[in-house]
């Protein structure tokens, strides 16, 4: 298997997401103009496009081997069988589609699947945070350390849902209503990877996809699990995801909450049968 140098390749994605959120960040000052990308009701602008530009010429600059998986333009093939870079040039689309400006831009390096980089930027805030696996996860305050404080007044969980939903999925339905019940408030963001940011900081307690897009998920997924948050899908195992799977259950959260986030979607299915 080839090598690659991880820390050249977090440096690189760094620079790529920061320059695409610069990009981002002019661009959100003025008007923005969407059109619809498929049949699913998802959008696309041509920040997107642009940002998604930005960052796989700053990736090919410095990896011109590896093989570039985007939103927008799918597989960019090159000649790496085992390593490939996911990229999300701009998550939180439909929020920008309609004047919310709460999105990011999301990088990852996978394995043969399994994410070893990853990087989140906030074009907003113009905030970044990254990780290693096996090394933690850093953002502007530094290391980012598991946080095991329960919260008072009940849990904040995020759900977020593929576009290949229905909105009449009866198991959808299902494991919303008994994630509300059981929490404080559930949000839906439409920014996933901002999510994924937020579980890792402490500031929600759960983070649960039902047939969610795989794009935008190794990337936060492993600055959480560097921090400490545990990922599983719905029987409780380790998740596993493919580079071309779509659709994924995932459920994450510290080891305590996972456990009982667990059990409140198993309570929840069987209003689905």
């Amino acid at each position: 298997m080839p090598m690659v140098n991880l820390d050249l390749a977090a440096s690189t994605a760094v620079l790529a997401a920061e320059a695409a959120g610069a990009l981002l960040r002019d661009g959100l000052a003025g008007p923005v103009s969407a059109r619809a990308k498929d049949a699913s009701g998802d959008v696309v602008t041509d920040l997107d496009l642009a940002a998604e530009a930005v960052i796989v010429d700053r990736l090919r600059r410095d990896f011109p081997d590896q093989p570039i998986l985007t939103e927008e333009a799918g597989l960019l093939d090159a000649r790496d069988e085992h390593w490939t870079w996911l990229v999300d040039p701009l998550d939180g689309t439909n929020n920008v589609a309609v004047g919310l400006h709460v999105c990011a831009v999301g990088i990852a390096l996978c394995r043969d699947g399994i994410p070893m980089v990853g990087v989140v930027h906030d074009p907003v805030a113009d905030v970044t945070w990254s990780a290693i696996r096996g090394r933690g996860a850093t953002g502007p305050d530094g290391l980012m350390l598991p946080d095991p404080a329960s919260r008072a007044g009940g849990r904040i969980l995020s759900w977020v849902q593929g576009y290949a939903v229905r909105k009449g999925d009866q198991r959808a339905l299902a494991l919303r209503l008994a994630l509300e019940n059981d929490s404080r408030r559930l949000i839906q963001l439409w920014a996933p990877l901002l999510c994924w940011v937020m579980l890792a900081r402490g500031d929600i307690d759960g983070f649960v996809g039902y047939r969610a897009g795989y794009v935008d998920l190794p990337a936060g997924m492993l600055i959480a699990q560097e921090a400490g948050v545990i990922v599983a899908d719905f029987t409780g195992a380790p998740l596993t995801a493919r580079l071309d799977q779509d659709g994924i259950d995932f459920v994450a959260a510290r080891p305590g909450v996972l456990a009982e986030l667990l059990t409140t979607l198993r309570a929840g299915q069987p209003v689905i049968h």
